[in-house]
């Protein structure tokens, strides 16, 4: 992004609002949604500012707006923020009308009311009333705020949208806060009302980032880390569709029907990530996009009518399955297909997505558990154990994908086969095994290490175990904090050894809390009598415990791992 197409400095409310400047919330942004609990946050944000010996300033977050020529500026980011300033400073007018109304110092009022108006409202046709607003609203909204709010008339309440009774609620809500602030100075209401306003738009500032275009503005939001922006940067996306088909003359019918089904898509999403969904839906389908290049590359192919209403059927199409494979214990999958899916989201893995929601299109239930259950052996062989890179097999699965979406691979054999170069060997995987640690500091480490030790369990007794069941716990032969009695390992190898997966093993609570940080003499008989293959194998096989005797058991444990988590065609 070069520096001539963004530019990024701190601004006031007041100087935002002031210069002629005009800002329009663009026609498709989605509408007000604040809520009292947003309304109040703000309040008392702006009394901590305003207060005698409060906060010298309080600030606002982020604005990202386009503009072509300064004037004018498209909200692409902080429509709410700005939207409920004007409301607070229409409620401050409003009160100032009733004391004109009133005839308290009716003059200076009036004043006050129509300076306040068009530093922060704008211009109102003292004959027609009709505004001329620094703030223009989505198309949904802009004609209650310009028709009935901004004029400080009556404000109807029937036959209108749940954004447009939010305006409403948002304006009478904050004009009795201001009605109630404003009682407090007495006699002196209207001094204090328009310095409420101007301290509030003194010590009110904003990170204000302005942008030449739709581009532009996308990847400043791949670049925040602020609390909302993805979400904005998927409403960017949506107004980008929705200039398509405004452009081509389409009849509100479908502008409303485009509406629907993206919003019922961002509801289904829920806690979700509408762009990550998007990209893995992109990448199941065409050639490999990085997320940074992910609106560039929809705007470059997306350009008409037809091409919009085709991406909204195929991400209808993909959301099944994209929502089976985040959250598999709400999905219509077969018992064996939620459990797969629920191992991949336990390893945090999400690179295969595009290659399993073009094989969920392709192929049958039988043939897809096969390829689900190939994503499930090379995530534990390549990301889990390996940890290796992920760009390549980023780049990989969706090579496959495509091939999939191209019909080109129409069998799951050949696409195993494609995924090979990302399947790592039974010795590389042994050895990646034999000296893996996995620190159960972390609830998520805590969760992989008992799904190794329940699948060994499986494969020596024949046991299966729910791996989340609350009847057992995690042990440590090496404890975490050794006290006497563990003289075989020194300092540095208590360090270096203790989560490793060899000195880890099942135990049911009970015996667990009573070993403690025992020594090893005192562990053994236990582990001996103990319910769980994995462990009782440990007193076999050890007398003591060293660091040798770890790595042994460890080695041990290797080579089952590689007869558990492996792909025959591949080995």
């Amino acid at each position: 992004m070069s520096a001539t197409n963004f530019n990024t400095k701190n601004d006031t409310y007041r100087k935002l609002m002031g210069n002629g400047l005009t800002y329009r919330i663009p026609r498709f942004q989605r509408d007000y949604s604040w809520t009292e609990e947003e309304w109040e946050d703000l309040w008392m944000d702006i009394l901590g500012t305003i207060k005698t010996g409060g906060e010298p300033a309080h600030y606002m977050g982020y604005l990202v707006l386009q503009s072509e020529n300064d004037k004018v500026f498209d909200v692409i980011d902080g429509q709410q923020r700005l939207t409920t300033l004007s409301l607070i400073a229409l409620a401050v007018l409003k009160n100032l009308q009733r004391l004109v109304d009133e005839r308290k110092d009716a003059d200076r009022n009036k004043q006050r009311l129509d300076q306040i108006r068009q530093t922060y409202i704008g211009y109102l046709d003292p004959v027609t009333l009709v505004s001329r607003s620094k703030l223009v609203l989505n198309r949904n909204n802009d004609n209650y705020f310009q028709t009935y709010i901004v004029p400080l008339g009556h404000l109807p309440v029937r036959g209108f949208r749940a954004s447009e009774h939010s305006l409403r609620k948002a304006f009478e809500w904050f004009e009795k806060r201001i009605t109630e602030y404003a009682a407090k100075a007495g006699g002196e209401e209207g001094v204090a009302l328009a310095q409420f306003v101007e301290s509030m738009s003194d010590k009110l500032f904003f990170t204000v980032i302005t942008v030449t275009d739709e581009l532009n503005a996308y990847k400043v939001f791949e670049t925040l880390n602020a609390r909302g922006v993805r979400l904005s940067a998927t409403d960017l996306l949506k107004n980008y569709l929705f200039s398509v088909l405004h452009r081509d003359g389409q009849h509100e019918h479908e502008l409303k029907s485009l509406e629907n089904r993206w919003e019922a898509m961002v509801g289904r999403l829920g806690s979700e990530s509408f762009p990550d969904f998007l990209r893995a839906h992109w990448n199941s389908r065409f050639s490999f996009v990085r997320q940074t290049e992910l609106f560039k590359t929809i705007r470059g192919k997306i350009s008409t009518r037809d091409a919009v209403f085709d991406l909204i059927r195929q991400m209808e199409e993909d959301m099944d399955a994209y929502m089976a494979l985040t959250q598999p214990e709400a999905s219509q999958w077969s018992p064996a297909l939620k459990q797969h899916a629920t191992d991949l989201r336990m390893f945090s893995v999400r690179q295969p997505f595009p290659l399993l929601m073009a094989s969920r299109r392709a192929f049958a239930d039988a043939a897809f558990e096969t390829v689900l259950r190939a994503c499930v052996m090379i995530s534990f062989r390549y990301n889990v154990i390996g940890s290796q890179p992920t760009n390549e097999q980023e780049r990989v699965y969706n090579a496959v994908a495509e091939r999939i979406s191209g019909k080109q691979l129409t069998d799951a054999g050949a696409l195993l086969t494609a995924m090979s170069s990302v399947y790592p060997g039974d010795d590389a995987f042994r050895a990646a095994f034999a000296e893996k640690s996995i620190r159960t500091t972390q609830s998520r480490n805590k969760r992989v290490v008992r799904y190794i030790l329940c699948a060994l369990e499986k494969r020596l007794t024949g046991t299966a175990l729910d791996f989340d069941s609350d009847s057992f716990n995690l042990e440590h032969i090496l404890p975490e904090n050794p006290e006497a009695g563990w003289d075989a390992f020194s300092d540095d190898e208590v360090e270096a050894l203790v989560y490793r997966i060899g000195n880890l093993t099942l135990q049911s609570k009970g015996a667990n809390k009573d070993l403690g940080n025992a020594p090893y003499a005192v562990k053994k008989p236990v582990y001996a009598g103990n319910s769980f293959g994995v462990t009782r194998k440990i007193a076999e096989d050890n007398a003591d415990w060293s660091p040798e005797r770890l790595a042994a058991r460890q080695n041990w444990m290797a080579n089952q791992a590689t007869a558990v988590w492996r792909i025959d065609q591949l080995s």
